[in-house]
């Protein structure tokens, strides 16, 4: 690699560039007109100063300011945590509105899906064993686990039989955001379209009572909603025995169901990014972003989340919402966010994880520039609350953590049919009964982790392929895996235990 290719200036202006691969002390550089020597290694995904910059004075990079200087810095420095950090910021933002409208393709897309009686569509065809209450997880699990690969084998459009347990459902106020949050969840898993078939169970003593919980699901017919409650079934082995039974008449109803072609505006797809580092922003990102425009104009659906993860970067997606509506509700969940933070003793900064500043980010600003990129650059057609159901088409968002498995979960009770899950220090999540795609941002990480990802997006930084190139390649993937393609983590066995719903309020 020549010294000229050695560093990546993302937007011109910005006071830092970003090292291609390690740079050695001493190494002679050039980037944007501008020749510098740096005065420290710099590892892959980092930063390096391609000015002076002040004590005390805004950093920019991606046009944005990332942090403050906390001592001076000579061009050719190496940027990180003992020299930047996060500056006092109220999410207050005043912007332009941008909204345009989307126009549709002329090019329809089309992927291969189970219609369901109410007119959405799957992306698997599994059977759900859903406990209300950690009482019931065993049980669950126990029912689940009988269906092994050999016991299915006559059933081969079934996908397999999902244990969905937690560990909640009790020691809890009874109203409350807490409860409200779980039943959202359950419902929403209860009546995903990647679930042809339920079974709930619940110990029956439980403050998540069973009961409610079925009334409010949608219509299936009674053999593909039923219940158990253990307690009344005379125990647990009663209540295995009996689930077993449930199952076993669910599963040749369920066979009968086949694949047949949908358009791609069935598809919904939850955005999320975890063990990110400096390349992230830069490849991986925005490549989920360009499919994520491509799947805008077929009248799909992305879900943004993680909002801890978009702190200091929401004014890029307020000035992008269609009604002031939109935005004002974006605004009052980062409020909500900064309130829940203080009132913890916590700090929105503290988010950028241990493996997220060994990759190279700094602080919640630079990984929040980097993870709105996953939007694309369509207009924002609605804000959520946690597992609410989405009903909008387009580019929405959905409040949710930051912590990738509670995010998906939420993503999932909301209705996603596809995850795409994008790290660059290598996350092997996996997400039953939705798939999960997981892209690399460098082609390092894809080599080593090859049986862990599903797309390399580290041609982009490799020179190789453009942004909107690896777009159209991932957004032929997100098709191919809807229609039935196995990803990486389903073909690992990943995904039986990554439910893990948002627990708000006291423990009781």
């Amino acid at each position: 690699m020549s010294d000229s290719q050695s560093l990546l200036v993302l937007t011109p202006g910005d006071d830092v560039a970003v090292a291609r691969g390690d740079i050695a002390a001493g190494q002679q550089l050039s980037a944007d007109g501008i020749a510098l020597i740096a005065r420290q290694p710099i590892p892959s995904g980092h930063k390096i100063a391609l000015r002076p910059v002040s004590a005390g004075q805004q950093v920019l990079k991606y046009g944005q300011t990332i942090g403050l200087a906390t001592q001076g810095i000579e061009s050719g420095d190496y940027v990180h945590v003992h020299n930047l950090d996060m500056p006092t910021t109220n999410a207050e933002h005043s912007v332009q509105n941008i909204y345009a409208a989307t126009l549709l393709s002329s090019e329809p897309a089309s992927f291969e899906g189970f219609v369901r009686d109410d007119g959405r569509v799957g992306t698997r065809n599994y059977i759900g064993v859903i406990s209300s209450v950690n009482c019931s997880a065993t049980v669950c699990k126990h029912i689940a686990n009988a269906f092994s690969s050999e016991r299915l084998k006559d059933f081969p459009n079934v996908d397999g039989v999902v244990a969905i347990t937690h560990g909640s459902g009790c020691g809890m106020g009874a109203k409350g955001e807490g409860i409200d949050i779980l039943k959202r969840t359950l419902r929403g898993y209860a009546d995903h379209a990647n679930f042809a078939g339920v079974l709930l169970i619940g110990l029956g003593c439980e403050v998540n009572q069973l009961t409610p919980l079925m009334n409010e699901l949608g219509d299936r017919s009674a053999l593909l909603k039923t219940s158990l409650i253990i307690q009344e079934a005379g125990g647990t082995r009663e209540a295995v025995q009996r689930g077993i039974a449930h199952i076993e008449e669910m599963l040749p109803v369920i066979n009968n169901f086949r694949r047949t072609t949908v358009a791609a505006s069935h598809l919904s797809v939850g955005l999320q990014c975890g063990g990110s580092d400096g390349y992230s922003g830069i490849t991986a990102n925005p490549a989920l972003g360009a499919a994520v425009d491509l799947l805008v104009r077929q009248g799909g659906t992305a879900i943004l989340s993680e909002t801890p993860e978009i702190y200091g970067a929401e004014h890029l997606l307020t000035a992008r919402a269609a009604s002031a509506n939109i935005s004002a509700k974006l605004m009052e969940r980062i409020h909500w966010w900064e309130a829940y933070v203080r009132h913890n003793d916590g700090d929105m900064n503290n988010n950028p994880s241990p493996g997220n500043k060994a990759g190279g980010i700094t602080t919640i600003l630079e990984k929040s520039l980097g993870a709105v990129a996953k939007a694309g650059t369509t207009g924002l057609m609605g804000v959520y609350q946690y597992a609410e159901t989405i009903d909008a088409h387009g580019l929405v968002f959905m409040d949710t953590p930051g912590y990738d498995p509670v995010s998906a979960t939420g993503q999932v009770a909301g209705g996603a049919n596809l995850i795409c899950f994008t790290t660059g220090r290598g996350s092997t999540y996996g997400c039953k009964p939705t798939p999960s795609l997981k892209i690399a941002t460098n082609t390092g990480l894809f080599q080593r982790m090859e049986l862990d990802m599903d797309f390399n997006a580290g041609g982009i930084v490799d020179g190789l392929e453009s942004v909107a190139e690896a777009g159209q390649r991932l957004f032929q993937l997100m098709l191919d895996t809807a229609s039935g393609r196995p990803t990486c983590s389903e073909e690992n066995g990943l995904g039986d235990n990554e439910f893990l719903p948002w627990q708000i309020g006291a423990v009781m």
